[in-house]
């Protein structure tokens, strides 16, 4: 394992109530989460940068999805977080269903947005290649590659403010950080994790995501023993972003519900 100092991270916290912790994804930031401030009325919202990303440090060596799980655990303990509901989109979903499944004590209903556990492998490659890419050409060369995966056709075309936003998210992350967070996804498999995991789970996807992610939600809804499926029709993996209005009232009923 590598260690991941929490000294760096600059903690992101609004709101009164339950904590409810959100992770983002890859190539973005805490900032990600801003769409969320509307359920700073029930919750205390917790964010930060993971390794690499926004201004967390990169890290001086290679990590896995074990590791940003551990420094998860490290922070609620640092920061005296008892129990608290976690939602992760994409990368942050995978550092979710880690810590639910290790953490379990620590987590009271956990929400995976976009998270596929286990790559298959010409995606496992594939990462492996985009990692080699972004450190020759940095990560902005990826970006109008990425937003058709991210977004619905018509929010690229008409260069809506979500698109707009990613963009400069993306244009901004650290070649090297990126790169690593790209092997981390390469090498991740939590298989064996989600049926372990013992919180009522929430596995949310857009309704025209990739295939991998599609598959990867049937699978986690089959798995995880309390899990619910939910998606947002006419997008794709960045749905959040694109229909926050219906992210948030999924997020708000699954986490307030009895």
């Amino acid at each position: 394992m590598t260690d991941l100092p929490i000294a760096p991270i600059v903690l992101h916290a609004a709101g009164w109530g339950t904590p409810l912790v959100l992770l983002h994804g890859l190539g973005t930031d805490h900032r990600f989460w801003d769409v969320a401030a509307p359920l700073a009325d029930v919750f205390r919202l917790v964010r930060y940068d993971l390794p690499g990303h926004g201004a967390t440090p990169v890290p001086a060596e290679p990590y896995g999805i074990e590791d940003l799980s551990q420094q998860l655990a490290d922070l609620f303990r640092a920061q005296g977080i008892g129990r608290a509901h976690v939602a992760g989109w994409s990368l942050g979903g995978l550092v979710a269903l880690h810590f639910a499944a290790h953490f379990p004590a620590l987590v009271d209903r956990l929400a995976l947005i976009g998270t596929v556990p286990r790559y298959p492998a010409e995606l496992r490659d594939g990462w492996a290649a985009r990692a080699a890419a972004v450190r020759r050409n940095g990560v902005g060369a990826l970006v109008d590659d990425l937003m058709p995966i991210w977004f619905s056709d018509r929010a690229v075309h008409e260069a809506e403010p979500p698109v707009q936003a990613a963009r400069a998210m993306l244009a901004a992350a650290p070649a090297e950080g990126y790169a690593l967070a790209c092997e981390a996804l390469a090498a991740a498999d939590l298989l064996a994790e989600a049926p372990r995991v013992t919180a009522r789970t929430l596995v949310m996807s857009g309704g025209d995501d990739v295939a991998s992610v599609t598959e990867a939600a049937h699978w986690l809804v089959a798995t995880i023993p309390h899990a619910t499926a939910a998606t947002i029709p006419g997008t794709r993996h960045a749905a959040v972003l694109e229909r926050p209005e219906a992210a948030l009232r999924l997020l708000r009923d699954f986490f307030t519900a009895d």
